[in-house]
């Protein structure tokens, strides 16, 4: 690592060269060691020649967007490395398949070959480290470049405590009361400014406009499903207003500002339960329904205060795969559901119009909108252009086909039923009276609060684990009880005022992740691709401002009722499709289809046994179809948490059934970093 530190600070470093050969990448190389005085003029041409000799007999790329091209002359006096960025990839057909960006150029006399070994060594171990990449890409000058390797040493320190805590430091009991709440306080509000500042990017502005709409749409759609359930006491303009202040208040004071408050179905369904069960004993819903907050609030931030999220280290990615797998499918049902409805609906006397443009749209919605997201990888365009138009390729989506729309007005089409002004669903006043429920009420509120409470407590953490997930290789630690205590804060607010209860919103949390992912692509040797990320843009800017829009969106609701619902349909269907993307399970489900003989060269795959990788696949289906019959069932809906809590004890269980080493790689926390295939994204 010295000998790299050195070169880098005696200037042989070429940052974003515009080269289209290798060639080319040689010969400006050599000007610049040449220019440094470190190769005679004289026998520049022999060392070019040796290179290019070299090259020819075999690519020097080695993987990981990295080539180390070398020549050994007697022309050379003393041992060189000279760092290259390119500013665009050349494929040199690299072993994994990914485009070399960065060129590492060995030169020195014929005795220097045993010394570059271990340099090679340190590069191969820099260069695999992906945050180390992404920080080469990004560095401005030498300087950021010797910074990036510093804090790779920093990150690669041997420690014999972490190497043997096997729980993270944020999931480990503090042992006194609101311990956790203060370590989440100190590890993260350090960056809190970082987080600030690095929203200022166009990265993030991409994402604000995507999952401004992708927010907007449940928010309307839960709010208006709410209104119907409860009678209008709450409806579509509080679930939007309790969108944009819960969302900008978690995106201020949270943990991890890259989840996403929202409403959810489990919580949606016990409303409606409440509702009805004050119905039939003739008491007011909304003081009840706000005693029920407050017991509630009071006993989320209990748990927080007490380390409960320590519990999620019994959560694994079989719980995680499950859950996120149920809100995939939760939204691509919806958005079939409710384009099948518009068919059924029709009236005799119409024509199939309104229908065949409502599926038109959605579909179109979503092709363009899947279509542009792979821009990244197109070769197509300029680089900024197709990084662009991958970023902003779901609002693009969304705006094209609203304008389309707009132009065949002459159809008649469901759009966004916003409100005509703002004001409460029923025209009630926004604070809730409270004692206006019967003094039992208030205590036997405490009944429903504890369901409500393990419902919170499970999809807020279980949301804020797949967030955290290594995959998405964040940086600056989680926030599982601090998150804890600002929901159980913002409950307490809505429950006062009669807005709907907000928790962690799963799929829209992961899209929120995604679209703030710098990636790279790779291709394995059966021509199978993957993107896998490098780095996420963490900061708090993008979730305040998709927030801060949803609550000025109340103020534009005449331009909002311009959007055809099956265009939010097609949304719907794309956050439901790009959630699944990465999860295991549904590419363990595609085994089953697939040419035994074909199989992804996988860490399970390689690892586990087919029968047995095929037998663990099975038991999460099960689950997965036992929590969808939970969820679809009126009688037992409420008790949809408790279902997801014994994923756990049934993972427990199962490993009395299979071997240690075939559960440590089908339920790893991450994927190993020598993977090398995955399937397409």
């Amino acid at each position: 690592m010295k000998h790299l530190r050195d070169a880098i600070q005696n200037g042989l470093v070429l940052l974003d060269l515009d080269a289209h050969d290798v060639e080319t990448v040689f010969d400006r190389t050599l000007d610049l060691i040449v220019e440094h005085e470190l190769l005679d003029d004289m026998r520049r041409g022999d060392v070019m020649a040796a290179l290019l000799e070299r090259e020819r007999q075999i690519s020097t790329a080695i993987g990981n967007s990295v080539a180390v091209p070398h020549a050994y002359l007697d022309a050379l006096t003393e041992p060189l490395i000279a760092f290259v960025r390119l500013a665009r990839p050349l494929n040199l057909g690299a072993p994994d398949g990914v485009p070399t960006r960065f060129f590492l150029v060995l030169l020195g006399p014929a005795d220097a070959a045993t010394q570059h070994l271990d340099t090679l060594t340190v590069i191969a171990r820099l260069m695999s480290d992906e945050q180390f990449r992404y920080d080469a890409v990004v560095a401005q000058n030498s300087d950021e470049l010797l910074a990036a390797i510093s804090r790779f040493q920093t990150r690669t320190i041997p420690s014999a405590a972490v190497a043997a805590a096997e729980i993270s430091p944020e999931l480990q009991y503090s042992g006194r009361p609101f311990g956790g709440i203060i370590g989440d306080i100190r590890r993260r509000y350090p960056f809190y400014l970082r987080d600030l500042r690095d929203g200022l990017h166009p990265k993030c502005l991409g994402s604000t406009l995507f999952l401004f709409f992708a927010c907007l749409a449940p928010a309307v759609t839960f709010g208006g499903v709410m209104a119907i359930m409860t009678g209008n006491e709450i409806g579509a303009v509080e679930m939007i207003a309790a969108t944009a202040v819960c969302g900008v208040v978690f995106a201020l004071f949270a943990g991890q500002p890259l989840i996403i408050l929202g409403g959810t179905g489990p919580l949606l369904v016990f409303t409606a339960l409440l509702y009805a069960l004050c119905e039939s004993y003739d008491i007011p819903f909304l003081p009840t329904y706000g005693w029920v907050g407050l017991w509630t609030a009071l006993f989320v931030v209990i748990l927080a205060a007490t380390d409960a999220s320590c519990l999620m280290r019994f959560f694994t990615r079989f719980t995680d795969e499950i859950f996120a797998a149920l809100i995939s499918l939760i939204f691509i049902y919806e958005a079939i559901k409710s384009l099948v409805m518009i068919f059924q609906d029709l009236d005799v006397n119409q024509h199939h119009d309104t229908a065949l443009l409502s599926l038109l749209l959605a579909l179109g919605t979503f092709y363009i909108a899947m279509n542009l997201s792979r821009m990244r990888r197109s070769r197509f365009l300029i680089p900024w252009v197709r990084e662009f138009l991958a970023d902003f390729g779901p609002t693009i989506a969304l705006a094209a086909m609203t304008l389309v729309a707009v132009w065949l007005n002459e159809v008649d089409l469901d759009v966004l039923p916003a409100p005509d002004s703002f004001g409460t669903t029923s025209g009630r006043a926004w604070t809730v009276d409270l004692a206006a429920a019967p003094t039992w009420v208030r205590f036997a509120a405490i009944g429903p609060a504890i369901l409500v409470t393990v419902l919170v407590f499970l999809d807020q953490q279980i949301t804020a684990r797949l967030i955290n997930s290594g995959d998405h290789k964040l940086q600056r630690g989680s926030g599982y009880h601090l998150d804890l205590v600002v929901v159980g804060g913002l409950i307490a607010l809505c429950s006062l005022i009669g807005l709907p209860w907000l928790v962690a919103a799963t799929v829209r949390s992961l899209n929120h992740v995604r679209s703030l992912a710098t990636t790279e692509e790779v291709v394995s040797a059966n021509g199978d691709t993957r993107e896998r990320i490098l780095h996420v843009r963490e900061n708090r800017v993008s979730a305040l401002a998709i927030h801060a829009l949803i609550g000025a969106s109340l103020l534009a609701l005449a331009v909002l009722k311009l959007i055809p619902m099956a265009v939010l349909y097609g949304v719907f269907l794309f956050m439901g499709v790009v959630s699944m993307v990465g999860n295991q399970f549904f590419e363990r489900i595609s085994l089953w289809a697939m040419d035994r003989n074909l199989y992804p060269s996988t860490h399970y795959i390689r690892k586990v046994p087919n029968l047995i990788i095929h037998k663990f696949t099975l038991l999460q289906l099960l689950c997965l179809a036992m929590l969808w019959g939970v969820k679809a069932s009126s009688r037992f809906g409420i008790l949809f948490p408790l279902f997801i809590a014994l994923l756990v004890p049934v993972r427990i269980v199962a490993g009395r059934f299979f071997e240690p080493q075939h559960l440590a790689a089908l339920d790893a926390e991450e994927e190993p970093e020598e993977e090398e295939t995955h399937w397409a994204a």
